[in-house]
């Protein structure tokens, strides 16, 4: 990405004055300038001075009376799937701009890029040519809280020569006239891409890391090119603060590290002679996966740093706090590489839970995404308060009424059932507890011998929350294979007399359930009603084309529900609602 085009040239542009801009704004360049009528080319050293020359050159230097556009060159043939965007908000929050890249097609992945600027770069990659086309196509140069977004393709090196234009010569790449809308501003600094890292330092501390006035907390961000959150507010009384690092990777590693340093030089200067370990919080979500079967992931990431490394148990947590504290022990050294380990392994379950959410969320009708918990936005001091989601029992939903519960039979591996319930029953226990819905599992008389029935009882979220971590355990217990995705079935029950619209004129309706979820989806045909007259709806498929089948389904039977709510009569007043 080190070649630049260069837009909205004038004719009178000439090489010298490319040149002399450059030099003024000490940019340097690697080769001569190509100008051509309207436009002009340019190679940088590196990545970095390219980057630097757009945020510092476009829509910002005039030449001849016009602003100049700046980007990066891209070839016809090497324009895949990848993007950058520009010129993002830099308040704007990182689940809010996930929904817009979603609205285009599946985000496979999305990294922050640093730059010394007010704005944010991200560099995304969708999973299809056509969806990058349609997102560039729809946000370059659109509004977003007063900011026009810039959007550009990456140059992607692998890309496939295609066959050449019509009426075109092989191997002529046409660029044709100046690209309009081209990235005009910088980037954004200190959106993050991946999770961000969340600490947890002793209070004595935390005067320490700020500094006089704030100066040593700026100078950590400045020369960690990161944003640091120190949540004082939190947990008052409490021994220890929570501390979130947002940046890339190593930003969030080389912070981690200096705060350590100025932990350490503190306890020093204050004749402080209890050991300091690093403390991370990490979402529930993700620990298993970090743990590994048997320990093994974990065990690994000890003999590797030197360190002595613990989690906090399940018992700690709640629907305000799903999130687990990793303990390690060892040299600032040690610790340092240990928590590089430990969240490039949070890392990549997180982008993987996030593409399939990408992917789905948006889908799905009548959850509240927010009140899950399950994802790092709704943990605290990482997007949306918890203090905002209903306390249990209090119902809310995504259209402000109380759901109702919903009853899901999920059937599962039958030598799974001793890992689902736990020692003396303290897994199922702990899960009921998390998720906010009664979960048991069924007797086996009467059923498939390989199979054992779980009865979730609860609303959207808490089924959501309850089916994914079942799914997530078969997952970590190795009832499924590594490059095996986890199916299974579900049976929800619906009234007899709603089966039909289930199933659709001709089954239309259950095709197109099953086209837009992946899931297979069935209504089998002369089922006896039980004795409430219901009927059984049987849902196979992955966790999220599942969630998405038995969320359709109940829209589908709300809609029928408010059909058959008697209308009232004309110039009838409404109830008046009881006093309290």
């Amino acid at each position: 990405m080190n070649k630049l085009y260069i837009g909205n040239v004038s004719a009178e542009a000439s090489e010298e004055d490319f040149e002399t801009i450059f030099e003024t704004w000490n940019i340097p360049h690697s080769g001569p300038f190509l100008v051509k009528t309207g436009y002009a080319f340019v190679d940088c050293p590196d990545e970095k001075t390219a980057m630097k020359a757009i945020d510092v050159l476009s829509g910002k230097v005039e030449l001849h009376g016009k602003l100049l556009d700046v980007e990066h060159s891209v070839p016809k043939r090497q324009r895949s799937c990848k993007l950058q965007i520009r010129n993002i908000p830099p308040d704007m929050r990182w689940e809010v701009l996930d929904g817009v890249l979603a609205q285009y097609g599946a985000v496979e992945c999305c990294e922050q890029v640093n730059t010394d600027t007010e704005t944010a770069v991200v560099n995304v990659r969708y999973a299809a040519k056509d969806q990058a086309r349609q997102a560039i196509e729809k946000l370059n140069g659109s509004m977003m809280e007063n900011c026009a977004l810039k959007v550009s393709y990456i140059p992607d090196e692998n890309a496939a020569p295609e066959g050449p234009p019509a009426g075109g010569r092989r191997g002529f790449n046409a660029r044709g006239p100046p690209r309009s809308g081209s990235p005009s501003l910088g980037a954004r600094p200190k959106v993050q891409s991946d999770i961000p890292l969340r600490m947890l330092v002793p209070t004595q501390f935390v005067g320490a890391i700020i500094g006089k006035e704030g100066a040593t907390i700026r100078n950590v961000t400045k020369q960690t090119h990161s944003k640091i959150d120190i949540h004082r507010k939190e947990n008052a009384g409490a021994a220890e603060k929570p501390i979130t690092i947002h940046s890339t990777a190593e930003g969030c590693s080389n912070a981690c590290r200096t705060l350590m340093e100025i932990m350490q030089k503190e306890a020093l200067d204050t004749k402080f002679t209890e050991e300091i370990p690093l403390k991370v919080l990490v979402h529930n979500t993700f620990v298993g996966r970090l743990i590994g079967k048997e320990g093994r992931n974990l065990k690994k990431i000890e003999q590797d740093t030197g360190t002595k490394i613990t989690i906090s148990p399940l018992q700690d947590l709640t629907l305000y706090n799903p999130e687990r504290t990793i303990t390690v022990k060892g040299s600032i050294e040690a610790c340092a590489r240990a928590e590089e380990e430990v969240m490039k392994k949070i890392r990549e379950s997180y982008e993987s839970d996030m593409a399939a959410m990408n992917l789905q969320s948006n889908l799905i009708p009548g959850l509240n995404l927010n009140a899950l918990g399950l994802f790092p936005s709704g943990a605290p001091g990482m997007g949306p308060s918890m203090s905002h989601v209903p306390p249990p029992g209090a119902g809310g939903s995504a259209f402000g009424v109380h759901p109702e519960s919903e009853t899901v039979h999920l059937f599962i591996p039958a030598l799974a059932v001793g890992a689902i319930i736990g020692k003396q029953g303290q897994h199922i226990k702990q899960l009921s507890h998390f998720a906010g819905a009664s979960i048991k599992i069924a007797p086996a008389e009467g059923m498939d011998p390989k199979q054992r029935m779980v009865i979730i009882v609860g609303p959207p979220e808490a089924q959501f929350k309850a089916q994914c971590r079942i799914f997530g355990k078969l997952k970590e217990e190795n009832f499924f294979g590594p490059k095996e995705e986890v199916k299974l079935e579900a049976h929800i029950k619906v009234p007899s007399f709603a089966a039909g619209r289930v199933i659709g004129k001709g089954g239309k309706t259950v095709n197109e359930l099953q086209n837009l979820t992946c899931a297979e989806v069935v209504v089998p045909r002369d089922q006896t009603p039980d004795e409430n007259d219901q009927v059984i709806v049987k849902i196979s498929g992955h966790f999220f084309a599942c969630q998405l089948a038995q969320r359709k389904i109940q829209e589908i039977l709300a809609q029928v529900r408010r059909q058959q709510q008697p209308k009232p009569a004309p110039g009838a007043q409404p109830p008046l609602p009881r006093r309290k």
